[in-house]
Order: structure tokens, then sequence, then C-alpha cells
């Protein structure tokens, strides 16, 4: 693949029917997961993007084999502590914080010392928020400026812990509870609403997990150390990429598109929510529950009539992945749109709140940001004529795919530089473009 692309012109009206990869979040889960059960564990459609090839390397590393053909994977699991692997062994996160960030908990016991690297843009990410719970655990953390490369070795004697999650951060959460898993005695997290699919893998593995539930946050209870059995799980299909092609058709004229055996888990579906308040025609048909999770088909229309959205706070978990996006249809809807206390974003890959203000402007539509919040100021009329070139954006797969469906929606000449950062998360997704009767270069 090249590096650079060249958009010429709009996408045609379409109406087709598509799959998208397996869900990441729930690939990498569920390799981590794999490596700790008794045994082999099979998973179908599992994502093979960089971010999960990371997290099958890292297992690897620790002494974890696996066989990986046609999106089926299989890994063969030696219990709780059946890692094994010499003093100073490196483990490279590549771009994937999801990977960086969960293999602390697994790491709890680990009688050597792990080097956890990760490429130029993840070694520029706070890494304090695992480093303290898992300092409370008794892990033993050797850091530069809380960034990578850390150094990280376990405890004998890893003490059950109470914490208080508040900035609504799975990662942290999920790490906390891997950790937990080989932990005697009950950890209680404490923690504000956000995605839960660790949570419900425990469940479908019947782990002693407890979770309470009210309006300002989650109290999950567990007590570790209890092994289990390798097992099998089909992965759905990932609602962040599906994303991309909900607006990329909400915006192209006359177009249709179903999107076939998505993950809807609530936890994720912020986008979707907040796209029907701006009057977006999106269904979900053939919902089901799978595992655990949600599943449907997502039929989207091309909408018209988008107005703004005041987004509200408790949407901003279930949709930080896909505000990119949002803000891209608020450009284009009548109105103002805000949004408050999505500092957040600015963690990421890139600064992304940084990244969207100078992306709007680029494009002509006036914004207002702050360190915390942001207003857009649409307009519904949006055509662009000019030449936009994109580029400087530390590689961020969403930035560079958020660039691919604002040049095919609304015109406009692009050269979209580090193509290649796409691989992250969604290696097909050109391909998925094309056939949908997108022209790239």
């Amino acid at each position: 693949m090249k590096k650079i692309a060249y958009i010429n012109e709009r996408i045609k009206s379409f109406n087709k029917k598509i799959y998208v990869p397996g869900d990441k979040s729930l690939s990498i889960r569920w390799i981590l997961l794999a490596s700790q059960a008794v045994g082999a564990s099979t998973a179908y459609n599992l994502l093979e993007s960089e971010d999960v090839i990371s997290a099958l390397k890292a297992i690897k590393k620790l002494g974890i084999n696996y066989k990986i053909n046609n999106k089926i994977c299989k890994i063969y699991g030696k219990g709780l502590n059946g890692f094994n692997f010499n003093n100073n062994t490196i483990i490279n996160a590549g771009n994937s914080g999801t990977l960086a960030r969960l293999i602390f908990g697994l790491l709890v016991r680990s009688k050597n010392q792990i080097i956890l690297k990760g490429d130029k843009s993840l070694s520029k990410r706070d890494f304090s928020r695992v480093i303290k719970p898992m300092k409370m655990f008794g892990q033993n953390i050797k850091s530069k400026n809380l960034k990578l490369p850390i150094k990280i070795k376990g405890t004998n004697y890893p003490r059950p812990i109470n914490y208080h999650e508040n900035k609504g951060s799975a990662q942290v959460k999920s790490c906390i509870l891997l950790a937990a898993m080989k932990t005697p005695g009950k950890t209680i997290i404490k923690s504000i609403p956000s995605r839960d699919h660790t949570e419900k893998l425990f469940k479908y593995l019947k782990l002693p997990i407890t979770i309470t539930k009210n309006k300002k946050f989650d109290l999950i209870t567990f007590n570790g150390t209890k092994n289990y059995s390798g097992f099998n799980y089909k992965i759905p299909g990932d609602i962040s990429s599906s994303s991309f092609f909900i607006v990329l058709t909400l915006l192209t004229k006359n177009s249709k598109i179903l999107i076939k055996n998505v993950n809807v888990n609530k936890s994720r579906t912020g986008i979707i929510d907040i796209l029907k308040v701006m009057k977006a025609k999106i269904v979900l048909k053939n919902k089901q529950n799978h595992n655990g999770e949600e599943i449907a088909d997502i039929f989207v229309k091309n909408s018209n009539k988008l107005k703004s959205v005041n987004c509200p706070f408790k949407m901003n978990s279930r949709s930080i992945d896909e505000f990119l996006l949002i803000f891209l249809v608020c450009a284009t809807a009548s109105g103002v749109s805000k949004f408050n206390h999505i500092g957040e974003l600015r963690n990421k890959e890139t600064d992304r709140l940084k990244f969207a203000n100078k992306f709007l402007n680029k494009i002509g539509i006036k914004t207002k940001m702050t360190s915390n919040s942001f207003k857009i100021y649409g307009n519904p009329k949006l055509k662009l004529d000019k030449t936009y070139k994109i580029e400087k954006f530390d590689k961020d797969h969403r930035a560079c795919m958020l660039s691919f469906i604002a040049a095919l929606s609304l015109g406009g000449k692009w050269i979209i530089h580090d193509i290649d950062s796409i691989n992250t998360s969604f290696p097909n997704f050109i391909s998925l473009l094309k056939n949908l009767g997108a022209k790239i270069n």
C-alpha cells in the first residue's frame, strides 16, 4: 500500500451490504484472556490488524503459543501463572494503547522483569493511570516521566485493592480486573461507566465478578485466583470501524448501507444515539445476544436535514473513539453543536481535539475550542472545491480515515499522507471504500 492517497472526486450514490472486520477491543481482550486459560481457546473472525498482531506477539514473548489462519486463531494457554520468559524480555506494544495498558495486569505476579515499549506515538502517552493502581497491587514499576519505555516486575504477594476510577477509562478498569484475576481476595472498583467488554467476558467465563450499577458509577467486585478452561469465541464486527461507513452514507446523496453483524454493546453506541438526536436515519435490525454482547445489523440512509447537538456528558465515554466523525457530521448540520468535558480526546494517538479544530477550520468551518470543550458552527450547504493536504497527525489511524470520509462525501482534491496508519485497526478500509465505488489513487 502506498503511503499517500489521492482523492479527486466525491463518491457516487450507493446501496450496499457490507461486513466490517472483527471488533478490535474484543480481539485484544480475547487474546489476553485466552493466554490465561487452561488449554486451547479458539476465536473466529479475529481482527488481523497491527494492534492485534502486537498482542499475539506479546503473549508469544511471554511463553504462550498460538496459530492463526484466515481470521481463526488458536491460543494454547497454561493457566493464570503460566507465563515463562527471561528477565528483561522486551515487549513492543506498537501503537496499541489497549495492549500496553492491559498487559500490566497480566504481569502482576511475574517473577522476571519486562521492558514494555511502543512506537513513537504511544511513547508520548501518559501511563500514570495504570501505574498508580498497579503499584497498589504491589507491582514494581520503573519509568521516566510515566511514559514508555517502562520496566515492569511482579510481586509474589499481590494485594487486593479498592480503587476509584474517575475518568471513565475502560483500559484502566480492565487492567485492574486482569490483575485481580491473579490476586487472592476481593478487589473492588468504583468506576465511572465505560465500555464493559472485559466484564462481559468475565461473566461469559463464569468468573466471580459482581457488578452493581447506579446513575453515576459502577461498583465492581472480583474474587481472584480461579482458573478457567480454554474457550471458543466468535468476534462480531467493530462498531468503531462501522462508524466510518455510517457517516459516509449519511453524507452521500441517495445512499443506503446495511452493515452486518456489528457489536452494538450499549457502552459503544454513543455515536448512533448522538446521530439520531441529529435526525440521522439509522435503524438497528436483527438484534441478538451473543456471549453476553449485543449484535445487530446497522441500516443507514442518507440524511439531508441534520441538526446540531448539545452533546450530554454521559455520551462521552460511549463515543470516545468516534468523536472525529461526529464532529464532521456537525460541520454539515444546521446550528451550533456543543461538546463539554472532552479533554480525554487530547490523550489519544494524537491530540484529536486540536486535530479536529485544525481540520474543520481547513474546510471552512468556524469552531471554538478550549482545553475541555468544543463548539462547531455547522454549514448544511458545505461543499469543498479546494486542494487539501492532510499530514502530521502522528499516524493516528482515526484521523487518517476521517480524511477519506470527508474527501469522498464533501468533494475537493485531497492528498492524504501516512495511510499505512490505517493498518492499526482497519487494514481493508480502502478496499471496502472502493467496493462502494470510491475512486482512490
